[in-house]
């Protein structure tokens, strides 16, 4: 058994230890705090930002990748376009993104999270555009609430979590029926199939549900996009 293996006993076996009604109250109490903390940081930083666009993707695309170059040209045109940028402030295509937004001018957008590998916020935020957060749910709230569109391109569980919570958040009506553009279709292609073969066909989500999103190739295609959304509803960008 390793380190980490040990490590991730000793975690569970603390998760499932009894606890007193005192030390469970103590605990949820500090806890319900932190949570309305982060909320109220996020909410004060991010109310006059504008209209801005999330980007989602992976924290390993190394600067040499396809897909950090494309993360940062697509941040670089929708900027040049007027709309703020979002990340999660991470490195990868969360830098990319941050990076594009940076060098065309516009506003810079950084959502970090806290965790044991201590991701490290990348160095093209706006100073007074990042916040820092430990909880997920509470980051993907500020993701959700203030982003008019989101650009999803190759990643892992993280990216995937991201886009569900946006296409389910517009399927369920709870959110603004925003753009959701995936870029690089053979990356997709493979999960856009089993949605339509499994999920369709089973009957588990509507035709009209495979409307939520779009695939694409290009940062030009999914640049315009949201661009020609903004110009439908009359919406203002950021400048």
């Amino acid at each position: 058994m390793n380190l980490h293996d040990i490590s991730e006993e000793e975690r569970i076996r603390e998760a499932m230890q009894e606890k007193a009604w005192s030390e469970i109250k103590a605990n949820d109490s500090w806890a319900v705090f932190k949570m309305m903390s982060e909320l109220v940081d996020g909410f004060e930083t991010l109310a006059k930002i504008g209209p801005c666009v999330s980007i989602f993707g992976s924290a390993r695309s190394a600067p040499t990748s396809k897909d950090y170059r494309l993360a940062e040209e697509i941040a670089y045109q929708l900027t040049k376009r007027g709309f703020g940028i979002i990340t999660g402030g991470g490195p990868g295509i969360m830098e990319a993104a941050n990076k594009g937004a940076h060098f065309a001018g516009g506003k810079s957008v950084g959502l970090n999270i806290a965790l044991p590998q201590e991701q490290m916020a990348n160095p093209f935020i706006d100073t007074d555009k990042f916040v820092n957060f430990d909880y997920f749910f509470v980051r993907k709230v500020m993701f959700m609430k203030y982003s008019q569109g989101y650009i999803v391109l190759p990643g892992g569980f993280g990216t995937l979590d991201e886009l569900f919570e946006a296409i389910t958040l517009i399927q369920t009506h709870k959110q603004v029926r925003f753009p959701i553009v995936m870029v690089d279709t053979s990356y997709w292609s493979g999960l856009i199939g089993w949605i339509k073969e499994k999920l369709l066909s089973e009957q588990k989500i509507s035709p009209e549900d495979l409307d939520i999103f779009q695939a694409v190739n290009t940062a030009e295609e999914a640049a315009s996009i949201i661009e020609e959304f903004y110009k439908r509803y009359a919406l203002k960008p950021n400048f």
